[in-house]
């Protein structure tokens, strides 16, 4: 078969459906001069019937197995990616007016920041908690604070991400409450949670449970959730901490998706059919400086994760073979010196994820190396987005760096070296053991002690900091977070325990720690806990009674 059959057959199938159900933007794209642009550039008639077989496997067409080109036919030509900015700080209420904020200046979609006592399943007013109230994120003890965050705000609308790992189910049990009580569609609430225990202890470090437990609770997620909310992201495999932390662009594919096969044989363990919840899963993925890498890191996962979920495990459906991911911007990249020097950075990995196919992109806002972003720079973020949709033109054709030689090989290279380190974790037993046996850890510590002495070299140039340094005032407006935000934040929670049934709370902390040594699904309970005004420290604190803490060993 020729490439223009090929093209032809795309073009009555595959195409042809999605048009129908999302039309695109405009009737005709075209530059400024006046030329038009084609939805989908294609080489030159190869000449053989071999060579169009080499590009039906390598590159193929938007929407279609590899999904190279993209996971959806028509991609930004149709409907733009959801444009995030992950916000969250002190008191829910303070973090729902910078919510509506940002709705109000063209936003598309909500990305939750916890702060770190919730992250590690504590409430406000545990001692353990002091001094962290509201510092790095929104701070959520009970189902009456995630009401506040989301006051105002319709659940079956928006779509909504959580960056929340060891207790996700909990504050998933918390959204679903709210939701429900805002009278919405379960089947038709839309958003993602992290989920992601294994670059926890890989990368990032707020886990609270032994592994066994945790991917448990990651299972019951995906089997309630395939029933229960279908359109909700059951996880995000999440290789952005693991680039942050020192990994290079292979590294942090293969270290993902390793994660990401470990994460499906744990569902299949449990009994779940591929089938029924791949198309659940989602990634989340860094952009970082190296543009045109970073363009081809992208395409090369969606190759692999295609090639893994259709040979390896045999899954039968399309959905199930692809990856939609999420882009953060690097936020390791941003340099106190010269902030505003931050807004080039950024922009330069936004549109490496954009012309990598994202699905969802957060922009970081240039005085983030410094402290919680101010609304203005948070502003300054979203409008590089919506710029690079709007101006740029990079969004009117499909996959437009596809064909470049450099991109080609680039992409393949990075596949390579990915199903090396693939191959090598295999032979360990498995993402799990490569984490316990310290492989992973130490692979990323090498790759980020080896960038730290390029730069101290001067081998790596970074602007303002090794490089271009002046003498400067910082002017930016800094935002702050009150101390008071901790004290109110005890009190709300001392008001809730002197008003709440006792009795059944002491019943339902007794049911859950029973359903927690035995087997059945902990979804239903956690969101009977919460409507029940359960806090997120005492679910966890009955968790823990259970099945203990996990502590990491050195390597």
């Amino acid at each position: 078969m020729t490439l223009q059959d090929q093209y032809n057959r795309w073009k009555e199938s595959t195409l042809k459906k999605s048009l129908e159900k999302f039309k695109e933007r405009k009737e005709r794209f075209e530059t400024s001069s006046g030329i038009e642009l084609p939805r989908l550039a294609l080489p030159s008639q190869p000449d053989s019937v071999s060579d169009a077989s080499t590009y039906a496997e390598k590159l193929g067409f938007p929407g279609e197995y590899p999904f190279t080109r993209g996971v959806q036919p028509t991609m930004y030509r149709s409907r733009f990616w959801t444009m995030r900015q992950y916000a969250g700080f002190a008191t829910a209420e303070e973090t729902n007016k910078r919510y509506r904020y940002l709705l109000a200046n063209g936003q598309t979609g909500l990305s939750v920041a916890f702060d770190l006592p919730t992250q590690i399943g504590y409430d406000a007013d545990d001692p353990i908690a002091q001094g962290e109230v509201g510092k790095v994120g929104v701070s959520i003890s009970s189902v009456h604070d995630m009401a506040q965050l989301f006051d105002q705000i319709p659940l079956e609308k928006v779509s909504t991400s959580m960056t929340i790992n060891a207790p996700a189910g909990i504050l998933l049990a918390m959204y679903i409450a709210v939701a429900k009580k805002q009278g919405a569609d379960m089947m038709a609430l839309r958003g993602t949670i992290q989920n992601d225990i294994l670059k926890e202890y890989v990368a990032r470090g707020t886990y609270i449970f032994p592994p066994a437990p945790s991917m448990r609770l990651i299972t019951d997620i995906f089997q309630f959730c395939a029933k229960e909310v279908p359109n909700w992201n059951t996880i995000s495999i999440s290789g952005y901490h693991i680039r942050e932390a020192g990994s290079t662009a292979a590294q942090e594919v293969a270290f993902t998706l390793a994660n990401g096969i470990a994460y499906v044989e744990a569902a299949l363990r449990a009994g779940l059919s591929v089938d029924d919840f791949a198309g659940q899963l989602s990634f989340f993925f860094n952009a970082h400086n190296n543009f045109l890498e970073e363009v081809a890191k992208f395409r090369a996962a969606r190759r692999l994760w295609a090639k893994i979920m259709r040979e390896r495990f045999k899954a039968q459906k399309p959905s199930s073979w692809q990856l939609r991911f999420h882009t953060q911007t690097a936020g390791s990249t941003l340099t106190a010196q010269q902030p505003e020097n931050n807004v080039v950075r950024v922009t330069v990995q936004a549109l490496s994820a954009v012309l990598g196919g994202t699905q969802s992109l957060h922009t970081n806002s240039m005085d983030e190396a410094l402290w919680l972003p101010t609304e203005k720079s948070v502003r300054v973020a979203l409008r590089t987005q919506q710029i690079l949709a709007h101006e740029s033109g990079v969004a009117d054709s499909v996959d437009p760096l596809a064909g470049s030689y450099l991109i080609e090989y680039l992409t393949d290279e990075i596949e390579r070296r990915a199903e090396e380190y693939i191959a090598k974790i295999d032979e360990m037993g498995g993402a799990l053991q490569a984490i316990e046996k310290g492989f992973m850890q130490n692979e990323i510590q090498n790759a980020a002690y080896a960038a730290q002495q390029a730069i101290e070299r001067k081998e790596q140039i970074v602007v303002g900091v090794n490089e271009f340094q002046v003498d400067e005032e910082l002017t930016l407006e800094r935002l702050k977070v009150d101390p008071a935000i901790e004290l109110g934040q005890r009190e709300r929670l001392k008001k809730l325990r002197e008003t709440r049934d006792q009795r059944l709370v002491e019943k339902l902390l007794g049911k859950l720690k029973s359903a927690a040594s035995g087997e059945e699904n902990l979804m239903p309970l956690f969101i009977e806990c919460v409507e029940n005004d359960v806090t997120l420290g005492e679910i966890c604190g009955a968790l823990r009674g259970v099945w203990g803490e996990y502590v990491a060993e050195g390597f």
